[in-house]
């Protein structure tokens, strides 16, 4: 999996690729960790192209959603999500606790 980490202004563009899994999440939730703990809350996470994610995946985002949203300091909203991971959300019931965005311009815009 690769990781790509862009800081913006105001919130933090992250770009997976790859897959997902109990291997490669810990790699995902050290860098979204990293963020958080430099005071940042407000990120996006493209998915565009992720191939896959397991139950593991899905707890890095849960995790870091939990992070974010304490206090009303910000949030993890994903962008381009790919149709079998939006499947996977939405069977763990956890399409309401996250915003989805198409493209990365109008996620940045609304963050």
């Amino acid at each position: 999996m690769e990781i790509e980490h862009t800081q913006y202004k105001h919130c933090d563009l992250v770009k997976a690729r790859g897959r997902i899994d109990s291997y490669t999440a810990p790699q995902l939730s050290e860098a979204l960790n990293k963020i958080t703990e430099s005071g940042r809350y407000k990120i996006a996470l493209d998915l565009s192209g992720v191939e896959f994610m397991s139950s593991a995946g899905l707890r890095a985002l849960i995790n870091t959603q939990k992070v974010c949203k304490r206090y009303n300091r910000g949030e993890l909203v994903l962008v381009s999500v790919p149709e079998n991971i939006r499947a996977a959300l939405d069977l763990a019931g956890f399409i309401p606790l996250f915003k989805i965005y198409d493209d990365v311009v109008t996620a940045i815009g609304n963050l």
